[in-house]
């Protein structure tokens, strides 16, 4: 039996598909082993979002062949897609599988086993004018009772910053069937809740004929009805999907958790206009609003990039005074990276490293306060906590889960007096101890 190991880096939706490739590895009779470990072949799940992103995957894909020079190294993924021809040349590198071909992996590699030359292996195709969505699924996700679900790849937006696009292609829906065939299997396995997740989660179903009328709120109505099904998280969402209508629908299902990652990058008009986001700082902070006016105190968090091109003092100022209005829960600050291929490395006015790093000690410090104070809203507040694992605190024994909110708790062991514990669930009063507020 041969042994394989995998490595996963970026995004939510590449481990999603790193687990899929392990699981059609076991299925073709591969043991698979941590990536520490000695193995005949090693897959790396690349990342492509930065130039230091391309960096760390070319380590990686070094790092395993050091690891055992007769081992078989598999790049595949973003970078594939991206670099494609610097790979071929790697001397590292035995095979190169870009995306929509993941599930071909345990074919690929048996036909080159069965080679008596071992020829490198090339498989990669035009993603751009691809239709397909590839056909991925899991049965299982390692540990916690929570599972990412693929539903959607590619991406049509074009930000001015951003490669994704180029090396995920065009926006390709899945299923609504096969999404809630998957959702099932996993349910039947004890997962609780599923977090659907995509390349441009906003955008899935545009790809379907307009008759089916399938969108991303259709989905999740279909999803509601799944019996053993206790929460729906959604991954990030594009600003302009928060309408009325949208709003108010979703706050008829149960099961929908009010924990809403809506992409900013900027609290500056004029900086959006520059990143090509289609959306105003006016129309963001609607949305915000009308999710806090129907949810009443929902869980908002963002993404945002410090020292974009042309990024004036006053440019970040507004920013940061945006922030301030509009009081994340969390905040994920990025310092801006020149991406070699997109429009945003070509403009002029980089702002200087020393001056990103300054911005963004500053965001940080302002998302720790903000973090912070939500999570200390919810003192004298009983929630539903979702259990995931022990944890022990100076000697003690807790249980650590998850609010509905995504509000981390430590609570102490079940003792069967005054809370509930349903099937993992632990419905509890919150207090300054029970809250991880740091």
């Amino acid at each position: 039996m041969r042994k394989a190991a995998l490595h996963n880096l970026g995004c939510k939706v590449n481990a999603y598909e790193t687990e899929a490739m392990q699981q059609i590895l076991e299925a073709a009779g591969y043991e698979i082993v941590p990536f520490q470990d000695q193995a005949d072949v090693y897959i790396i799940n690349t990342c492509s979002v930065t130039n230091i992103a391309d960096r760390k995957s070319r380590q990686m894909l070094h790092r395993a062949k050091k690891k055992n020079p007769a081992a078989v190294v598999v790049a595949a993924g973003c970078y594939v897609q991206a670099a494609a021809e610097v790979l071929k040349q790697d001397l590292a590198v035995d095979i190169i599988i870009g995306n929509n071909k993941k599930t071909e992996l345990a074919r690929i590699l048996a036909d080159y086993f069965a080679s008596a030359s071992n020829p490198a292996g090339e498989y990669v195709i035009n993603i751009a004018e691809t239709n397909e969505y590839e056909p991925l699924g899991i049965d299982r996700i390692a540990g916690h009772t929570r599972a990412f679900i693929k539903v959607q790849d590619g991406c049509n937006q074009f930000c001015s910053y951003c490669i994704i696009p180029y090396t995920r292609g065009r926006v390709r829906s899945r299923k609504p069937a096969e999404v809630e065939a998957e959702v099932r299997r996993l349910v039947a396995q004890g997962y609780q809740e599923i977090v659907l997740t995509g390349i441009h989660l906003s955008s899935y179903g545009v790809d379907f004929p307009a008759a089916e009328g399938e969108n991303l709120l259709g989905l999740m109505q279909r999803l509601h009805d799944v019996a053993g099904l206790r929460r729906i998280r959604l991954g990030s969402l594009e600003p302009r999907i928060i309408t009325e209508a949208f709003v108010r629908e979703l706050a008829k299902l149960e099961k929908i958790c009010p924990h809403f990652h809506l992409s900013l990058q900027s609290g500056c008009d004029a900086t959006l206009k520059r990143m090509n986001r289609h959306y105003t700082t006016a129309e963001y902070e609607a949305g915000c609003q009308l999710l806090r006016e129907v949810f009443g105190n929902p869980a908002i968090t963002t993404d945002v990039i410090v020292g974009f091109p042309g990024e004036t003092e006053e440019e970040f100022a507004q920013t940061r005074a945006f922030l301030e209005r509009i009081r994340f829960y969390e905040m994920h600050v990025f310092k801006y990276s020149r991406r070699a291929g997109t429009r945003a490395a070509a403009m002029p006015d980089q702002v200087p490293e020393p001056v990103k790093s300054g911005r963004s000690d500053v965001l940080l410090a302002l998302e720790r306060q903000m973090s912070a104070d939500y999570r200390r809203s919810f003192i004298g507040t009983r929630r539903e906590v979702l259990l995931e694992e022990p944890v022990t605190v100076q000697g003690q024994n807790y249980m650590a889960g998850y609010t509905r909110e995504y509000v981390k708790a430590v609570l102490p062991g079940i003792d069967g007096g005054k809370n509930t514990m349903v099937q993992g669930v632990l419905t509890a009063m919150l207090d300054d101890q029970t809250l991880v507020i740091e």
